[in-house]
């Protein structure tokens, strides 16, 4: 007992000591992943309509509160672009709410219908972290987990694609326009980018659009030159950051007369405190609930994707899946509670902590510590950045979001698993995300139930040896068609039955291979089959009844 004692004292004092010797790394990998974490938290703020306050509040939450509580001790979370669609239509859908219910004819405040839809928003991102939360304290994060990968990649590609479309207009500063109305959803983004080129090449230049494309063209070319290009000594600065350091020094000293960032001196006003009357009135609210559900399920998977992601990446600790749940949804539950937006685990993040040379949670801590000093005291330097960077910083991700390297991937795996991508990404851009998630789970059971009841049974005749080989899975789905074949078998000759490509028998056609191998060896037949190979492909631990059947076969064999 003592030298158990004595083991637990020299392994506390190691990990004291080694706590104390990775400060240096995680304090230079924290500021790496702060400048990673600005330009994205302020551009998806952009992207949303949001003012940046509530997407920099969410940084720091992911960042001091989930870092602190995180299963996943490298993995970095902050609101993420994977979210951006869910966010984006529940604010429209909050503003519709509330305009319908003012009624036809009512004088509509355009500030009071974002502080609604703000409100439906702040809602349904409590709910979702209380589901997180909950879920992660009954060990339900394996199970979110439980998607197909070409669900979830189909998913994001969708999410980029429609990133890409929307955000396209935000760095030409062009406001897309559909049958008089503003333009929702992927393909009224996608039918009126031509019109957005070409407004650009128009000889009105008052309103600018040239300017804005040439900053957002920039920005990009900055984020795609910078890895290969950098310095030894500066390859740690975030492409990101360049970019968006770039385009603002250059729209500034240049004098573009382009959009730039609106933001309050103090930015901590910026948040909604939750109106208990209005809040209980949503609680029950369809679009809040469906909004929940989605933000819970999609934000559970990506951050839990992401953390597997991030273990591939180091060689210390692995991710507890259920601590890191219930940290997102305490995460949620404040974000919702001041209305920021929603949070996730994101790789863009945590693999920059990781690069950076990051050993514990304190690299995640601190950089949300940065944020916040930032908020508190240099806001007014975001005024300076125009929108129309951040808007191709977001095309950019968005792009990336597709992965063109994961469709060569799939295709060489299965084409099914390449259709369903595809089915997944294009019902995404065409309807909504719920709608194109469904639309993949659904095709991924469908497959799965074909693979479950294909089978295939081929026949072909060797003098007077019959062969059968039998492709696929032998359930009672198609019993009919093995004893159709079986049946077809002249009485009184040899049988041989191949399993190597047999994925799986149940009992009822296990059954009737043994029924009807009595009656063909009565008949003075014969059956010559693998009865062990036959039982491992019924279950990895069969009934007694199956191994004795199996057991008597190889007797009368052997003899």
């Amino acid at each position: 007992m003592s030298d158990n004692l004595l083991k637990s004292s020299e392994t506390k004092e190691a990990s004291g000591d080694s706590g104390a010797s990775h400060f240096r790394d995680d304090f230079f990998a924290s500021i790496v992943v702060f400048l990673v974490a600005l330009p994205l938290c302020i551009g998806i703020a952009v992207a949303v309509g949001v003012s940046p306050a509530r997407a920099l509040l969410t940084g720091i939450i992911g960042g001091i509160v989930v870092g602190f509580f995180a299963g996943s001790p490298l993995q970095v979370s902050g609101p993420a672009a994977g979210l951006f669609v869910i966010v984006a239509d529940l604010l429209a859908q909050g503003k519709e709410s509330y305009i319908s219910k003012l009624g036809l004819g009512a004088e509509v405040q355009e500030s009071e219908a974002l502080a609604y839809s703000l409100m439906v928003l702040g809602t349904s991102v409590f709910l979702a972290g209380i589901l997180q939360f909950v879920a992660g304290r009954f060990k339900l994060g394996q199970w979110f987990r439980a998607v197909s990968p070409a669900v979830v990649k189909g998913m994001l590609a969708g999410i980029g694609l429609l990133i890409l479309f929307s955000q396209f207009h935000v760095m030409l500063d062009h406001q897309a326009m559909w049958d008089g109305h503003k333009a929702h959803g992927g393909l009224e983004y996608l039918a009126t980018i031509p019109e957005a080129i070409l407004k650009c090449f128009s000889a009105d230049t008052s309103a600018n659009h040239h300017l804005a494309a040439l900053t957002g063209i920039l920005t990009i070319a900055c984020i795609v030159i910078w890895p290969m290009l950098a310095p030894k000594k500066l390859k740690s600065v975030p492409a990101p950051l360049i970019g968006i350091l770039a385009a603002t020094l250059f729209a500034n000293l240049a004098g573009l007369d382009i959009v730039k960032i609106e933001v309050e001196k103090n930015i901590f006003k910026e948040t909604t405190l939750p109106d208990n009357i209005v809040w209980f009135q949503l609680l029950l609210d369809p679009i809040v609930l469906t909004g929940a559900v989605v933000i819970a399920l999609v934000a559970s998977a990506e951050t839990l994707l992401c953390a597997s992601a991030v273990d591939q990446l180091h060689t210390g600790q692995r991710t507890d899946y259920d601590k890191e749940l219930a940290a997102q949804g305490i995460g949620n539950i404040l974000c919702g509670l001041i209305g920021a937006l929603p949070m996730t685990g994101v790789i863009v993040r945590s693999s920059a902590n990781v690069n950076s040379g990051a050993k514990t949670k304190w690299s995640t801590i601190l950089h949300g510590f940065w944020l916040l000093i930032f908020v508190a005291l240099l806001p007014m330097l975001l005024a300076y950045i125009p929108k129309a960077a951040l808007g191709a910083l977001l095309v950019h991700i968005g792009y990336k979001l597709v992965n063109w390297k994961q469709i060569k991937h799939l295709w060489s795996i299965s084409v099914a698993e390449t259709g369903i991508y595809f089915a997944t990404m294009i019902t995404i851009v065409c309807t909504d995300l719920l709608i194109g998630v469904v639309c993949g789970i659904l095709l991924s059971g469908i497959k799965l139930l074909y693979r479950f009841t294909y089978l295939e049974v081929e026949q072909e005749k060797d003098g007077d040896v019959t062969h059968l080989q039998l492709l696929g899975s032998a359930t009672f789905l198609r019993l009919p068609s093995l004893a159709r074949a079986l049946d077809g078998v002249e009485r009184g000759t040899e049988l041989h039955i191949h399993l190597d490509r047999l994925a799986y028998i149940d009992h009822a056609c296990f059954d009737l291979i043994n029924d009807w191998s009595r009656q063909h060896e009565k008949l003075g037949g014969k059956l010559c089959i693998d009865w062990e190979e036959l039982q491992t492909k019924f279950l990895s631990d069969p009934s007694l009844e199956v191994r004795s059947v199996v057991d008597k076969k190889l007797e009368a064999t052997t003899n």
